[in-house]
């Protein structure tokens, strides 16, 4: 049975609005073809959930309407989605920067083997997963054959102009810490990650972001399961920066879930919990569609800790 998570709604958290909305991350469903020990979303090869097409015609109406720059495409593995060269296409043709979060290895499955070339086409950043520069390391967390995998993708990737010099190209990589304990400084991270990977293994990329474990999902299930979950949030609360709140990535961003529901981030989507600080449950993207959200306030609970400990944690690594 699994361990249920404490409940994280009651927080001592610094009330925080949204700035100017620039962001719009989707998340397109919960079929991936890893199963991660930190992954927020509990993804999976089982999972069928999947976003329709009227929900995706939404969405991109709501980027027209909105003026949004950027579009971040998560999942699961959102290049499983069915329709997610299409969803590519279209905000491309919008002039619209997009974003796709990759595991890497998705690139070798067998009705995936253009799939790098496509997103080179379309010019689309690449925000992969590799939560470490050593073999033992991320098949530990990520499962047995994963790194090499990974490795090759990255080859792929760097044969095809990501990552390297004086390319339009980018490739940005994603560091998780294996246990209950923050990452070290973005920066030196970076520093070793180029020197590792180029020496073992030839690879190039453009960054390292360095992102904190969030007390949720499978992770949060673990630390409770090894009773270490309060000890998980003390360290996260003892190591509160104040000045990270005005970076945090709610205040530029909201999350669409695979029905369209929206959320102030990723991590309140896994939760439940709804957009801004209203006793609405659930709002959809349609009803959204002549609203301007700036300025409006957004739901917070403990696990926001997670983004201001430390050197901070967001989508696009340390604040």
């Amino acid at each position: 049975m699994r361990a249920m998570l404490p409940l994280l709604q009651a927080t001592d958290f610094p009330k925080i609005r949204r700035q100017s909305l620039q962001t719009l991350q989707v998340n397109l469903g919960y079929r991936c073809n890893q199963a991660c020990f930190h992954c927020h979303v509990n993804a999976g090869p089982t999972r069928t959930e999947a976003m329709d097409s009227d929900t995706i015609n939404t969405v991109l109406r709501f980027i027209e309407q909105h003026n949004i720059t950027t579009l971040d495409i998560t999942g699961g593995a959102p290049e499983l989605h069915p329709q997610f060269r299409e969803l590519v296409s279209a905000a491309r043709t919008r002039n619209v920067h997009v974003i796709d979060r990759c595991n890497l290895t998705v690139l070798l499955e067998p009705d995936q083997s253009d799939t790098a070339a496509f997103l080179a086409q379309q010019k689309v950043e690449i925000v992969a997963s590799l939560p470490c520069y050593l073999e033992s390391n991320v098949d530990e967390q990520r499962g047995d054959g994963v790194f090499q995998k990974s490795v090759e993708a990255l080859h792929l990737l760097n044969k095809l102009g990501y990552g390297m010099l004086n390319s339009s190209l980018t490739l940005n990589l994603v560091y998780n810490p294996i246990g209950a304990y923050l990452p070290s400084a973005q920066e030196n991270l970076e520093i070793d990650y180029k020197r590792e990977l180029q020496a073992r293994y030839n690879i190039h990329f453009n960054h390292l972001f360095a992102l904190t474990n969030m007390p949720i999902a499978r992770f949060g299930s673990t630390l409770v399961t090894q009773g270490k979950f309060e000890e998980y949030m003390t360290l996260l609360k003892n190591a509160y920066q104040a000045s990270n709140l005005d970076n945090l990535m709610c205040r530029s961003l909201i999350s669409i879930d695979y029905q369209g529901y929206v959320y102030d981030c990723d991590f309140n989507q896994m939760l439940g919990i709804g957009l801004g600080a209203s006793n609405k449950l659930r709002t959809h993207i349609r009803e959204l569609l002549d609203h301007n959200l700036n300025d409006t306030p957004i739901a917070i609970a403990d696990h926001c800790y997670g983004c201001t400990a430390g050197q901070g944690s967001s989508c696009g690594g340390a604040l």
